[in-house]
């Protein structure tokens, strides 16, 4: 670890207000873009797909249960995969205990992966999760919203993820979707994100940030290297 300056609690006490500061104006600076974040267009969706579900086929519209809003996080598992990425999997970690909390404000959450029900269910009971998980792969949501991506897709430099094209080096990507569904039933599609975008779904990033070594990914072949399935440690 990096030596860090040792000071008087005096002096650290200024320098703690000092970050402080800058801590409260990141605050509001998020609170205002999450503000326009909640006030993009909508996009209404014009397909209502079907998914294969523990409870049988269902539509998108389905899945919003008694809501009006939908998060759909993108699971990296591609149809020829042993076993669930261990990226998403680390953001899936968070997600069990919260499902009750979103269902108190009106949102549903489901993970969506481009691989067999079977598969989903293994997965699933191997990492010891409970929140809903769907299979599109026998629909297209995966393409529609660029997180899975054909061969030619991936050669053609114009495939789309997080808001650009170039050529892709993976066949799935992660990402999250927001999707409303008004009184008459119409779906609409209000906000997607991905990459970066991701972090402040995973709360384990988060603490990691609190502490002196922080993500401590630096020195690593690549980000995450150190990353495990938490059975794997």
């Amino acid at each position: 670890m990096t030596s860090a300056a040792i000071v008087s609690r005096e002096e650290w006490l200024e320098s703690r207000k000092a970050l402080l500061a800058q801590e409260k104006e990141f605050t509001r600076q998020r609170d205002e873009l999450s503000k326009l974040r909640q006030q993009l267009p909508w996009v209404e969706v014009s397909e209502d797909y079907l998914f294969d579900t523990n409870d049988g086929p269902r539509h998108l519209s389905q899945l919003f249960g008694g809501h009006s809003q939908l998060v759909v996080y993108h699971f990296m598992y591609g149809p020829e995969w042993d076993v669930g990425c261990k990226s998403c999997s680390f953001w899936a970690d968070n997600y069990n205990g919260i499902v009750a909390h979103l269902a108190a404000r009106d949102v549903s959450l489901v993970a969506v992966s481009r691989t067999s029900l079977d598969n989903i269910n293994s997965f699933s009971k191997r990492m010891d999760w409970s929140f809903p998980w769907v299979s599109s792969l026998n629909n297209r949501f995966n393409f529609d919203y660029n997180v899975s991506f054909s061969e030619e897709d991936r050669t053609s430099g114009h495939a789309s993820y997080n808001y650009k094209s170039g050529p892709i080096g993976m066949d799935e990507l992660p990402g999250f979707s927001v999707f409303s569904k008004d009184e008459t039933g119409r779906l609409f599609h209000s906000y997607s994100t991905y990459s970066r975008g991701l972090d402040m779904m995973n709360t384990a990033y988060n603490i990691l940030d609190l502490v002196p070594k922080g993500r401590d990914e630096q020195n690593l072949d690549h980000t995450m290297a150190w990353l495990r399935l938490h059975d794997s440690y």
